[in-house]
């Protein structure tokens, strides 16, 4: 059975992949996100992501190998 993604929602309209892992948990600090993608062990929208630069956006889908899985969303419309 498929692990359910579990959404985060980041206030800026993009993340670096190292910050996006510490943001949401999978990596304790900035150091194990960095070796952790050095490893080839995130995948961002179903590709092998080894650039800890690589910007994610809304909608885009991170996973990480024997672990979770997240979806970047931005926060629900304030405005009404």
């Amino acid at each position: 059975m498929d692990r359910p993604w579990r959404e985060v929602i980041v206030h800026t309209p993009s993340i670096p992949l190292d910050s996006f892992l510490k943001w949401c948990g999978a990596a304790p600090t900035g150091g194990q996100a960095k070796l952790m993608v050095r490893a080839g062990r995130v995948l961002v929208n179903d590709c092998v992501e080894t650039r800890r630069s690589r910007l994610l956006h809304p909608g885009d889908r991170v996973e990480l190998a024997g672990g979770g899985r997240w979806r970047v969303a931005s926060p629900p419309d304030q405005c009404r």
